[in-house]
């Protein structure tokens, strides 16, 4: 059976947790077992057809069903969900090992006793366009939860995310100090229109270490114009200028920090900056590139880094200059990690908060029909990052941030002393 656990400490802090949580909580109670049979059912059937061939010398079947397994329990966000798993009679020998081989759910593994809540995976599922097809991606973060998901249900369900969303993108941010900042235009399919949405995203590393999403706002093909608005209300909304900003380097966003936040330092992506130098390159220099690159931004200082730069424009820039040109014209920008805490050039070398949220979508997006209308989309998403957010862990050293804000200077990663200091004696203890 399946038994109702309400997480109070998930609570969204925009709604009143008991509205959301009873929607959620009756889509599990309606759909989970339901549509975790159906979904084993149909991999074992899978299974079973695509070795329907391989026979023994009497000509029978090597792989069969073989009634199911004893039930067992996994743990939800929603509570307990009774599982018994269909088995597999595998008669086949591996030639190699010699072992009998056996079926593995993919859906189920043999280990799973807990998942992901049931916020994280309806979200996801309306991303991918709540198809049939999209069973296994959302069980392979939650068991069970869409069977029972009638449309009077999802209607209530995504209003009330976009109400969510509203709230969230009118909120002040007078009270909170994001030191650090990440920046990225993430495109997600509209099924209803032409265009794909371009979700602007931002995320912070606050004055106490800890990481939130800043801002998600819809976009026009990542323009200067539509970052410079969204940068506008967030400074309007008592946003504070970031001391430092990451992203790709092609991005409208620096011209927007430009002008709205023009004491703000840029950081360019290595993420994305090697894709782009790889891009420029033939697939025979790949895996050279790459162990070059990695003498750069993984380099032990800057001076290092810079001598390990002119050692790539000199390999690279005379069979491939436009490549060697990516890294030489960008690297003030590409090395200013270092002039920051070394615990912190971990997270300021890349986007990668913004990339790991939306790594699951971002796979998909090419074979799924995507959400339904633009304001349900960026709702969808909005909850999506605020579902992950819940596992996000503060920076390295997060002390250190509130030095960062204070004017503290670094040099390869050493505090050294305050900018502001005029008499040079006082140094700040580290």
């Amino acid at each position: 059976m399946l038994t109702v656990v309400h997480q109070e400490s998930q609570a969204n802090q925009y709604t009143p947790a008991a509205v959301g949580g009873s929607m959620l909580d009756e889509l599990a109670r309606e759909g989970a077992r339901a549509m975790l049979a159906a979904a084993l059912q149909a991999e074992v059937a899978a299974y079973i057809d695509a070795h329907a061939h391989e026979v023994d010398e009497d000509g029978r079947r090597l792989v069969v069903r073989n009634g199911s397994h004893e039930p067992r329990q996994v743990a939800t966000a929603a509570g307990a969900v009774d599982v018994r798993a269909p088995r597999v009679n595998d008669k086949r020998v591996d030639e190699v090992t010699g072992a009998r081989r056996r079926f593995a759910s993919a859906i189920l593994p043999a280990w799973a006793r807990k998942s992901t809540g049931v916020a994280e995976v309806l979200p996801l599922l309306y991303l991918h366009g709540l198809s049939s097809g999209d069973f296994v991606p959302a069980l392979e973060q939650f068991v069970g939860s869409a069977a029972g998901l009638s449309s009077s249900t999802v209607t209530r369900l995504t209003q009330q995310w976009q109400d969510e969303a509203r709230a969230f993108a009118a909120r002040s941010l007078a009270e909170v100090d994001y030191v650090y900042l990440w920046v990225d235009g993430i495109h997600v399919k509209v099924r209803l229109e032409q265009d794909r949405i371009c979700l602007l995203v931002m995320i912070g590393v606050r004055a106490d270490g800890t990481k939130e999403l800043v801002a998600l706002a819809d976009g026009f093909r990542e323009s200067a114009e539509s970052w410079a608005d969204l940068l506008r209300d967030c400074k309007r909304r008592g946003m504070r200028a970031p001391v430092l900003a990451v992203g790709d380097g092609a991005l409208g966003f620096w011209a927007a920090v430009r002008d709205v936040f023009p004491d703000t330092k840029a950081q360019r992506c290595w993420f994305h900056k090697i894709a782009n130098v790889l891009a420029a390159l033939p697939k025979s220099a790949h895996p050279s590139a790459k162990a070059a690159l990695a003498e750069i931004w993984n380099a032990e200082d800057k001076d290092h880094a810079e001598r390990a730069a002119k050692a790539f424009g000199a390999e690279y820039g005379t069979k491939w200059p436009k490549a060697a040109a990516k890294i030489t014209d960008d690297l003030e920008v590409l090395l200013r990690f270092y002039d920051y805490p070394a615990e912190h050039w971990i997270h300021l070398r890349t986007t990668n908060p913004i990339e790991s949220t939306f790594a699951t979508v971002r796979l998909r997006q090419r074979i799924t029909k995507g959400p339904g209308s633009r304001a349900v989309g960026i709702a969808m998403a909005f909850k999506l990052i605020e579902s992950a957010q819940r596992r996000w862990r503060a920076v390295n050293a997060p002390h250190k941030v509130a030095l960062v804000r204070a004017g503290a200077r670094f040099k390869n990663g050493v505090l050294i002393e305050r900018a502001d200091d005029q008499n040079g004696g006082d140094q700040l203890a580290s």
